[in-house]
């Protein structure tokens, strides 16, 4: 069955609409296999996107899983980052290989710096300093701590850079003077999954976040391995499950590779007529032209058709066509031709002569 790969920077809402999909999906009766990070890693560590080698093996970790889930009858999720276009191009194959569709969901924050134009209130945001997951409001109105604990950080580590020390904080950001329910709750995926305590390496520094948005390579509908492309900006925004479903349930799988497809079975003896029947040509070629015009139509012996002569042909030009023509047909062997072995060197040899 297909995979569904998301795309986009962190806390960009990806691990929440994956669990979305998972749950349509799941509710049709359909087998869902959901592969992130914290199922490779163990535990959700951000610090690994900070060193290329071992985010080198937490790529390849996240394609073998992919591979050993991915097949005919399940569908595949991959949660992550997914951010080099290498790395998607490899999955495409993946998928290509398992004759299975494949589509991209790409999430975008409404603040993010990832895609061409920001959307409405983008950069009152920014204004804010707001680097975490932008949330809607959780259940009962009520902020969540943890992500107003993670924007005070983010804003004193901001001073600091400044060289200037922040001392007025907007009023609705401070969960625990308003309790407010009309400001938007800022929190993490892993806070909102559980109410346990999260450690501090799944949390992404500034400077990472920073480093990740330049080195990201958004995805582009108008490559193969990035169609079809679904855009998510925010989480207002509702998922397109219809869309979705058609593309993965309804379109053909991409086409796999000559190289990858079994060769068509061919008798023992394929290869011995084939060279048997081109000598004979070549032999009754050579004879033919010693007494032809330039002009004549040469019958050759095993031949229904005529080849036109033009001008003597050497051996050794004939010998190099008769090669070329044996290497061709070795690659696409069928017992089906073998009674027009002979016509079919003859066409070749006047198609390669004039």
């Amino acid at each position: 069955m297909p995979l569904v790969v998301f795309c986009g920077l962190p806390y960009s809402g990806k691990s929440r609409r994956a669990e979305e999909l998972r749950e349509a999906l799941a509710a049709e009766g359909r087998t869902v296999y959901v592969v992130d990070d914290a199922a490779v890693l163990g535990a959700e560590d951000a610090t690994v996107y900070g060193d290329s080698a071992r985010e080198k093996a937490l790529r390849g970790a996240l394609r073998a899983a992919v591979e050993r889930q991915l097949s005919r009858q399940d569908v595949v999720i991959l949660d992550s980052l997914n951010y080099i276009k290498g790395f998607r191009y490899e999955l495409y194959c993946l998928a290509r290989a398992a004759r299975t569709p494949l589509c991209l969901i790409y999430c975008v924050r409404p603040c993010s710096p990832s895609r061409g134009p920001q959307v409405a209130g983008a950069e009152e945001n920014r204004s804010r300093h707001v680097s975490v997951s932008w949330r809607p409001r959780s259940e009962g109105g009520r902020l969540q701590a943890a992500g107003a604990g993670i924007l005070r950080e983010l804003d004193a580590a901001n001073s600091v850079v400044n060289g200037r020390a922040q001392t007025n904080v907007p009023k609705e950001l401070e969960p625990e003077e308003t309790g407010g329910t009309d400001s938007p709750a800022f929190v993490t995926p892993q806070t909102e999954k559980s109410a346990k305590p999260v450690p501090s390496s799944a949390f992404y520094p500034p400077e990472l976040l920073e480093a990740l948005t330049l080195r990201f390579e958004a995805p582009d509908s108008r490559n193969r391995w990035d169609r079809p492309l679904f855009t998510l900006v925010g989480l207002e925004e509702p998922l397109p499950l219809a869309e979705i479903q058609a593309a993965l349930f309804e379109n053909r799988a991409p086409p796999p590779h000559q190289s990858t497809q079994s060769q068509p079975l061919a008798s023992g003896s394929f290869l011995h007529q084939l060279d048997q029947v081109t000598s004979q040509v070549l032999a009754g070629l050579i004879e033919a032209q010693k007494n032809a015009v330039p002009g004549d139509l040469l019958t050759l012996p095993g031949t229904t058709e005529h080849l036109r002569f033009t001008r003597h042909l050497t051996m050794a030009e004939l010998s190099r066509l008769r090669r070329q023509f044996i290497s061709y047909t070795k690659m696409h062997p069928n017992n089906e031709n073998l009674p027009q072995l002979a016509n079919m060197f003859l066409q070749y040899l006047s198609q390669s002569l004039h």
